[in-house]
């Protein structure tokens, strides 16, 4: 890439939030690309600014990829999949013009320190946006101890997060704004490479001094091997995802669902046994793959420019994008209901995982109804274990807690049924976040507090008034069964011995 195309595909500057006014310092040994969220190499704003300032300053650049043990749910299955992720990337960065160096915290808290001595060499830092579970606090943390330029971009979704103002109530008006916007974000894209045909300077031998107390992850361990991960200190009872994790296996799925599935998703998507979705959140969560490649991947199967949107944003699922009737609905998936998500943490930082981000019309009913008699009552540990008398919710579980991910469609009747057994609502809230995050790879996700908040009111309107749920939507095994197709996936859940290992 010459130096004209590069510039002319500079980062915006509304996907950049500077944490202080410090200049980048000349004297400084590298730029440092702190990557936490979007972790990858490809399509990422993050690392194309790191780029950026690497060759305006004539500095190496160094790539600091780390995993902490100290964080809630920390266990054998996200940690898995993580570092299946810095494997790759230790791969694909072997060949590029930077320093790559992987951290695995070998017990809680021996990390600290390590940002802080990278950053004093450093002569900018620049680390990813992400606005939800542990991230925001963290990168916070990080910015009152680095003394010299703090940059956090934004590669999270289409359009920038600061593109929005408000957190948005229901997915028509969001998708109307979106539709305003997004012609303008969609000429601004991430490099596809960003280290394509880029020239640095080497750093050399990283300094000993920052090794020799925070040693460089081993091969071993980046194998992710059982034998890896019992000498860390998490919970070993949860045990891998049924899918690898990593960039690699990212583009073989999405290889797998543009060739094969997409056709047929606005058909397939909402039934277990036909296998039609794309299986993508776990690799758009841990950044292993961008929304952005996902969707330069859908627009070139569907032959599609820019010329093809519709103009008037009208708020409508169908036929804004000019795109087939499979790739609209999922289009409407991956960015309209994704990134509403995205904008409820970003615009609700403090109360997006709690009971009062419920719309009041919703609590109000919900409260109304907080004494009614519940048929079932279930304790956390009964519902962690599928031990109810539901054997649908009991199959949904049950995929979850095996192999770590489980279809939409059940998802629904999942936590509406959590909803349905809890002694209360703010209840039913904490016992979806407690489960979804222990065993979901793509839980601690914008999209599952979302989802959970959906069960509860939010971006949906009042119905018929009924016992538990007031106006609130209700879902029930029976109809769930009745609507999809179920018999292939209720027989391999169902039928599968279960016992649980718990903390």
């Amino acid at each position: 890439m010459t130096a004209e195309k590069r510039a002319q595909q500079a980062v915006p500057s509304i996907r950049i939030d500077v944490r202080n006014d410090l200049p980048v310092n000349v004297s400084g040994q590298f730029i440092l690309y702190w990557m936490i969220m979007h972790r990858r190499r490809r399509y990422n704003f993050g690392l194309q600014r790191a780029v950026e300032l690497a060759l305006e300053s004539g500095k190496p650049l160094v790539v600091f990829e780390a995993l902490r043990c100290g964080y809630r749910w920390a266990n054998d299955r996200i940690h898995g999949f993580v570092l299946q992720g810095m494997e790759g990337n230790a791969r694909t960065f072997a060949d590029a013009p930077v320093t790559y160096f992987p951290y695995v915290e070998p017990e809680a808290g021996a990390g600290k320190g390590l940002l802080a001595a990278l950053a004093a060499r450093a002569s900018a830092v620049v680390t990813d946006a992400f606005p939800c579970f542990m991230l925001p606090q963290m990168v916070t943390a990080a910015s009152k101890q680095i003394r010299t330029r703090f940059e956090v971009v934004d590669s999270n979704g289409l359009a920038p997060l600061a593109a929005a103002d408000k957190a948005y109530g229901r997915a028509v008006d969001f998708r109307r704004f979106l539709q305003k916007v997004l012609p303008d974000h969609l000429q601004h894209v991430p490099a596809a490479d960003p280290l394509q045909d880029v020239q640095l300077p080497s750093l050399g031998k990283f300094p000993e001094a920052i090794t020799a107390r925070w040693p460089k992850a081993t091969a071993a361990m980046l194998s992710s091997t059982r034998a890896a991960l019992a000498m860390l200190p998490i919970d070993h009872g949860v045990g891998p995802a049924v899918f690898d994790g990593g960039s690699d296996a990212a583009m073989k799925r999405l290889d797998l669902f543009v060739r094969k599935r997409l056709a047929q998703y606005a058909e397939d998507r909402s039934d277990p046994d036909l296998d039609g979705t794309s299986c993508m959140s776990p690799y758009l969560h841990f950044g292993h793959i961008s929304v952005h490649e996902i969707f330069a991947r859908i627009a070139k199967k569907e032959s599609w420019s820019l010329t093809d949107l519709n103009a008037a944003p009208s708020g409508k699922r169908e036929g804004w994008w000019g795109m087939s009737t499979a790739a609209e609905a999922y289009l409407d998936e991956l960015v309209t209901w994704r990134e509403l998500a995205y904008n409820l943490c970003d615009q609700c930082p403090d109360t997006y995982s709690t009971y009062e981000c419920v719309p009041e019309w919703a609590r109000r009913t919900l409260e109304q109804h907080a004494s009614d008699e519940r048929p079932y009552r279930y304790s956390i540990d009964e519902l962690e274990a599928a031990a109810t008398h539901d054997p649908v919710w009991n199959a949904a579980h049950t995929q979850l807690v095996r192999d770590g991910w489980f279809h939409n469609s059940m998802r629904i009747l999942w936590a509406k049924k959590i909803l349905e057994w809890s002694a209360h609502p703010r209840e039913a809230l904490a016992t979806m976040i407690h489960l979804m995050n222990k065993y979901a790879v793509d839980g601690r996700n914008p999209n599952s507090y979302a989802g959970f908040l959906w069960t509860l009111g939010r971006y949906d309107r009042p119905w018929f008034d009924r016992p538990i749920f007031g106006t609130v939507r209700y879902v029930s095994s029976e109809n769930t069964v009745r609507k999809r197709r179920l018999t292939g996936y209720l027989k391999k859940y169902s039928a599968l011995p279960f016992s649980l290992t718990t903390d």
